[in-house]
């Protein structure tokens, strides 16, 4: 059912519009998508980028150590593929909310 339907008490049904009133100003209707957002927080993306990177680090270096030989090479390149996998997953994270804020590419 849809959750913005209403329905009164003759029996009709209507759908509600997704806007809101501004209480300030009076008969003035702003739609949700038109409110300000706050920018996408650049330091704490950096401080999670940091950490996944660290994570990955350890982790590929511990078993490519381990390992050795040309399993651990290839441990190697995986890690490598990584890390600039999580690099361009949080820079995505962050255009993505940039262009989700402004509606368009800066």
């Amino acid at each position: 059912m849809d959750r913005n339907r209403k329905t009164d008490g003759n029996g009709s049904s209507t759908v509600e519009d997704d806007s809101i009133h501004d209480e300030e100003h009076t008969g003035v209707e702003r739609r949700r998508s038109d409110r300000k957002r706050s920018p996408p927080q650049l330091g704490s993306r950096i401080l999670v980028t940091w950490f996944e990177l660290t994570v990955v680090g350890l982790a590929g270096s511990l078993l490519g150590a381990t390992v050795g030989g040309p399993v651990g090479f290839l441990i190697y390149l995986a890690t490598s593929l990584l890390t600039v996998g999580v690099i361009f997953y949080n820079v995505n994270a962050l255009i993505k909310g940039w262009v989700q804020m402004t509606g368009e590419l800066p």
